[in-house]
């Protein structure tokens, strides 16, 4: 118990000290024009209130990721713990706060756009086709899966396929409709939901009866059944993703890029709803260590059951809230990625947008880039969605990798502190980059060589990126 509240202790100092640190080598203009003043247009630049925008940017990266990816983090013992802390703070929060308030800086263009900028016009190419599937890859999944949460709470009353129906016809309301209409309307609600699952849960924690285990030397092994299919590195560094760092967070900031009234709230809105998040997968990681008795149970359970997290969510939530709360939890599982996909099709409608320069203030032309996104995700949900999750999870810490390149590109050409980013980026690529070699959906070679081919990659990046920015 004292690793995980010192933990959570940690993630909050964070929050003032180093996202303090961060804010101060951006240097925020208060007097500067924000793009939700100067573009305006009642569709996607629109000044919200900064709780609005807050909720929304925290629902909008609080998918599935932090729940799931918590959970199965947690197989890899207290490790979790110590990864989602360091990640969240020197990696994840850097990362989207920078991303969203270069944004802010740029008009409030997709990060598409804002990699061009920074890393020049041929990768901009490359990360709009990959940005964008990404997205198409993030609506898939938080199509999926939230219907068959629903589903699964109905007792099977209806079938999984007429949730998806619903849930798809929300996704194309809340992507046509001015962000005022629906998503600012409904998030709150969602929030609610989503915040009352993770404090109760924390409640249920810190006075019941468990013993969450200690961040101690020999607790930060890799204590998964068959370690060798499973190295902690990188595994570990994938497998939890939003809740330490991601790259659909980079798509996401830009939506509030385009809300936020003045720069001295982006620290507040992107770095804030980052170590939010954090917390959040603390909670759940622990949750799901102490539920299943301990690391070596948790294991277990899940190989039985075919490593769904979807379950071990539902039981968790279930038996340690009781079955009023655990409707209340579940409630928020759903509203998690549902508030995710959503905005995931938005933001790929904009970075359409942004490329096309297509004018979205009339309706007919956001519905014109819209529909294609919907029949393609439709169609994916055809295939199996645990290989749908697999290709998700690498794409998405690359863009994650990608994104941290092009803050130091920018930083260093401010002449700023370029190792904030530096550091992690390096970091980053090196996992990226093992994990395609060594992974199940990779090329499997074997572990030696598969760190060894990720360490030859991550410098040759450094060298290719330090001759381009010399330039």
């Amino acid at each position: 118990m004292i690793s995980f509240i010192t933990s959570i202790i940690v993630l909050i100092a964070g929050y003032f000290i180093y996202g303090k640190f961060v804010e101060k080598v951006f240097v925020i203009d208060k007097n500067r024009e924000t793009p939700a003043i100067k573009l305006k247009d009642g569709v996607d630049y629109m000044p919200l209130p900064t709780w609005r925008i807050f909720l929304i940017q925290f629902l909008n990266i609080a998918g599935l990721g932090p729940i799931f990816g918590a959970i199965a983090g947690a197989m890899f013992g207290p490790s979790a713990f110590l990864w989602i802390v360091l990640g969240t703070i020197f990696a994840g929060a850097v990362h989207d706060y920078f991303s969203g308030m270069l944004s802010v800086r740029d008009d409030g263009l997709s990060i598409s756009e804002i990699v061009g900028v920074y890393l020049g016009p041929k990768l901009k190419h490359v990360m709009r086709i990959f940005t964008v599937v990404l997205l198409i890859f993030v609506g898939t999944v938080f199509l999926v899966g939230p219907g068959k949460i629903i589903d699964g709470m109905t007792g099977n009353a209806w079938g999984v396929w007429l949730w998806v129906v619903i849930i798809l016809c929300y996704y194309i309301l809340s992507t046509l409709l001015p962000i005022d209409k629906l998503i600012s309307k409904i998030y709150p609600l969602f929030g609610f939901a989503m915040l009352f699952m993770a404090i109760g849960l924390g409640v249920v924690l810190f006075f019941g009866d468990y013993q969450i285990p200690e961040l101690v030397p020999s607790n930060l092994v890799n204590m998964k059944t068959n370690p060798d299919e499973s190295p902690m590195f990188p595994i570990l560094f994938v497998t939890i993703a939003c809740g330490a760092i991601s790259g659909f967070h980079a798509t996401q900031s830009p939506l509030m890029a385009r809300c936020i009234k003045n720069e001295t709230l982006g620290r507040k809105v992107f770095y804030g709803a980052m170590i939010t998040e954090g917390i959040v997968a603390l909670i759940w990681a622990a949750a799901a260590m102490v539920f299943f008795e301990n690391v070596e149970g948790l294991n277990i359970a899940m190989a039985e059951h075919g490593n769904n997290a979807a379950w071990a969510a539902n039981e968790i939530s279930l038996n340690m809230l009781g079955s009023i709360g655990g409707v209340l939890a579940l409630l928020g599982i759903v509203a998690a990625p549902i508030t995710s996909g959503d905005t995931a099709f938005r933001s790929a409608r904009l970075i359409l947008a942004d490329i096309f320069k297509f004018n979205q203030k009339p309706i007919k032309n956001r519905l014109y880039l819209s529909m294609p996104l919907f029949v393609i995700a439709f169609t994916l949900t055809q295939v199996d969605f645990a290989i749908i999750w697999r290709y998700f999870a690498w794409s998405n810490q690359t863009l994650a990798m990608v994104v941290l390149w092009t803050i130091t590109a920018y930083l260093i050409k401010e002449n700023k502190s370029y190792w904030l980013t530096l550091i992690p980026a390096l970091f980053m690529t090196m996992v990226c980059s093992t994990y395609i070699l060594i992974a199940p959906e990779g090329f499997q070679l074997a572990h030696t060589i598969a760190y060894g081919g990720g360490a030859v990659i991550t410098v040759a990046i450094f060298i290719l990126f330090m001759r381009y920015t010399k330039k």
